[in-house]
């Protein structure tokens, strides 16, 4: 892999606010808005198992239809943001999982819920690898961690408040109501990004000289577009791809704990109620938001100093051991706030790698990065698929939470070891 050089001072330019910076911003709020609609559903999860008949099982697989759904169409959605640029694509993801938000409210059983988000996951399927392709060809490869943290921010922010947001809108409405609020927000959200956005940074006429080269000049060479057909053998056969996808999945399975059934933990292990419940289960995901911005900043400083490897690799294997220590301990506290700030900053540290790991997605892919990261991407679904209901059989089984969150702690030391096969100096397109 390699990157152009520049005559322009890049610390001094990247520093400088730019077009690309409003560009991080539509992506952010891209991010805020898919997590919006995602946590919304955890909150108002038991007053829809009441309204509808639901056992905690039937709700575990609620949760898992989004998620199936979302790991079978990110791949083809990935490739086809590789084909026509994102901006486009994006605007058909937010479309279709706004119209899919409303529908949520007209549930009427167990089969349609399951079908309705079943069709909400397949529609919001791709959003994340382009909008990292996005950031890929707006980026130079030096703040591409940065630019990746920012983004996860808009998404741990937007998580992290909105438990608070739901448990104080269903004091004034029915949960049915809310899902028609948040769906119509993205109605509005679509709009401004398509009249707003431009694939490349020389389609936007309001970008200057300096900046578009300081872009162009830092991006990995042949990061374009790629109008060819995807290297399926090369990315399948790949030993970093394979490492990306094994820990992103040990990632997500963990994450996926903190957006569906945490309210609930907090209510029925740990006898939390009222408010209490909607900001204590912000917490992990509030955390988050400071890791993302410091795990982006310390994956592009590692990089500048010590080379592209050192940089993502390091930042991921730490951020792991970290994240399984701070869950066992956590879970093992008896006390009921204690522990909800440990299994925060357990969530946090498991959330620190979001910026290398999706760095190195677009290091790794090159051209072909929304396909590459959607591979990463459709393991971690698998994880998240899974890991609301092995949860739920598992606590029905023995009557504990515990178990299923030392083995969360067990997969997140799993998934350090995992990043021991990335290597993100190798491009698909440098590889033989």
């Amino acid at each position: 892999m390699q990157v152009q050089e520049s005559g322009f001072d890049s610390s001094a330019r990247g520093r400088r606010f730019g077009v690309r910076h409003r560009v991080l911003a539509f992506c952010a709020s891209l991010a805020a808005l898919t997590y919006l609609d995602r946590v919304c559903i955890s909150v108002t999860a038991q007053a829809m198992t009441e309204d509808l008949g639901l056992s905690n099982v039937q709700m575990g697989l609620v949760f898992s239809a989004f998620t199936l759904a979302y790991g079978l169409f990110e791949v083809p959605t990935g490739a086809w943001g590789d084909r026509i640029g994102g901006r486009r694509v994006i605007t058909r993801i937010v479309v279709w999982w706004s119209s899919f938000t409303l529908m949520t409210a007209g549930a009427f059983s167990f089969a349609s819920l399951v079908g309705i988000r079943f069709l909400f996951g397949a529609g919001e399927a791709g959003a994340w690898p382009n909008a990292a392709r996005v950031l890929s060809r707006w980026f130079p490869s030096t703040e591409r961690g940065m630019a990746q943290g920012v983004f996860f921010m808009g998404a741990h922010l937007a998580g992290g408040l909105t438990p608070i947001l739901v448990a104080a809108l269903l004091q004034i409405m029915h949960w049915r109501t809310v899902f028609v609020v948040f769906g119509l927000l993205g109605f509005v959200w679509s709009w401004l990004w398509y009249s707003r956005m431009r694939d490349e940074p020389r389609e936007d006429s309001s970008i200057s000289p300096q900046e578009l080269e300081y872009i162009e000049s830092g991006r990995v060479t042949g990061a374009s577009h790629s109008m060819a057909g995807v290297p399926w053998r090369k990315i399948l056969r790949n030993r970093s791809v394979w490492g990306l996808c094994a820990m992103y999945f040990t990632q997500t399975y963990g994450f996926y704990f903190y957006i569906t059934w945490m309210p609930t933990y907090l209510a029925t292990e740990r006898g939390i109620t009222g408010a209490s419940i909607g900001l204590l289960a912000g917490v992990p995901l509030l955390f988050s938001v400071v890791a993302d911005f410091f795990g982006g900043a310390t994956t592009d400083y590692l990089c500048r100093r010590f080379g592209l490897r050192i940089g993502r690799v390091s930042v991921g294997v730490a951020s792991f051991l970290l994240a399984s220590g701070f869950l066992v301990w956590g879970t093992s506290v008896a006390e009921p706030v204690a522990s909800t700030l440990l299994i925060g900053v357990a969530a946090a540290w498991s959330n620190f790698l979001l910026g290398a790991s999706w760095g190195a997605a677009v290091d790794i892919g090159g051209g072909h990065s929304g396909v590459v990261s959607a591979f990463m991407n459709t393991a971690g679904q698998v994880g998240g698929m899974l890991s609301p209901v092995i949860l739920a059989f598992v606590v029905d089984e023995f009557a504990s939470w515990s178990a299923p969150l030392y083995l969360t702690g067990a997969l997140y030391f799993a998934g350090a070891l995992c990043w021991l096969l990335v290597d993100p100096t190798k491009s698909i397109e440098s590889a033989t």
